[in-house]
């Protein structure tokens, strides 16, 4: 088997997005512990589901996605009902799948189709094309090619040594050229984007970045077409880091809003995440709680006078030392 590599460029654009990106989920350490909190895991994974499923036209809601998560009774058409219900299945082992066995990715798909599909799991045996706004934008290779051609691509993933934000991307983007199965290629493909993120940072096992593409669903086509038109992904992986951007930023801002200890007072909050994770920084302080670095440290100078907190150590290898705990907040 050749040493394929697939065709993308990196423009100045898709540096910056991935050392944004990348600065955004490295500063906040201190969400890994509220991370797995049930409530946010739930609506999160409702939305993914939900935006992946509208992107084929499904018309279900996400409050009727989450009724049928819980096993409750929802009027809509047998195949919109089973797709829910695939993706449900698909997405419950998102964090247990290897992204880079090709079987894994086939076992999402038999679990994703298999109540639409008959032989959910295996690749196509017919040609297909990909229609676009003007009919028939892209004819997918035949299927005698489709097992090479996957084969090559998981090799490259397997063996590539660049940033996972953008590799995930890109393999987005060629495994829809290659449209390897008959049906469900988009959510398959969105969802191994994912699972590729989330072997990376398990923050993206929980950003629900499908929500985000639905909301400019236009654009993800327009970028498909486009990457098709000058022979490679280069569109396809900024639009979607663009997406990925958006994502984590929500994502972010709402789990500061969910944050129990909101209505604390600022040196309260500050003193409650110093509890919780006694090596975090006054960079990561000020992004979780949406204050200048400046503002974080004249509170911290507040609770050091207070004898609440001391600092242990240099800056950037000491830690905080909780003085006061029987004044801790309830």
């Amino acid at each position: 088997m050749n040493h394929y590599k697939p065709p993308y460029t990196l423009t100045s654009n898709i540096v910056l997005l991935t050392n944004e990106i990348t600065e955004m989920i490295t500063e906040v350490r201190a969400i890994k512990q509220e991370i797995s909190a049930p409530i946010l895991r739930k609506k999160n994974r409702v939305r993914s589901i939900t935006g992946s499923l509208q992107i084929e036209g499904n018309t279900l809601s996400e409050e009727e996605v989450t009724a049928i998560i819980e096993g409750k009774r929802v009027l809509g058409s047998v195949r919109e009902i089973e797709e829910v219900k695939g993706a449900i299945k698909a997405y419950e082992y998102i964090e247990h799948y290897d992204a880079q066995k090709l079987d894994d990715l086939l076992l999402a798909h038999k679990r994703m189709m298999g109540g639409i599909l008959e032989h959910a799991g295996t690749f196509r045996s017919s040609n297909v094309g990909v229609y676009g706004k003007d009919g028939v934008s892209h004819v997918a290779p035949p299927p005698y090619r489709v097992p090479e051609l996957m084969g090559e691509l998981f090799e490259w993933l397997q063996k590539t040594k660049e940033h996972p934000l953008i590799t995930s991307s890109v393999f987005h983007y060629e495994f829809e050229f290659i449209h390897p199965f008959s049906d469900g290629n988009g959510r398959i493909g969105r969802l191994w984007q994912s699972v590729i993120l989330g072997s990376f940072r398990n923050i993206f096992y929980f950003v629900p970045i499908e929500s985000v593409v639905k909301k400019h669903q236009k654009a993800y086509y327009e970028a498909l077409e486009a990457a098709g038109s000058v022979g490679e992904s280069t569109p396809f992986v900024e639009f979607m880091l663009q997406s990925i951007h958006q994502s984590v930023k929500e994502f972010l801002n709402e789990y500061k809003k969910s944050d129990p200890k909101s209505s604390l007072k600022s040196d309260q909050k500050i003193y409650e995440l110093m509890r919780k994770d006694n090596r975090i920084t006054i960079n990561e302080l000020a992004l979780r709680l949406d204050m200048s670095t400046s503002g974080i440290k004249k509170m911290i100078a507040k609770l050091k006078t207070e004898g609440r907190v001391a600092r242990v150590g240099s800056t950037k290898g000491g830690h905080w030392e909780i003085i006061d705990k029987d004044s801790a907040i309830p």
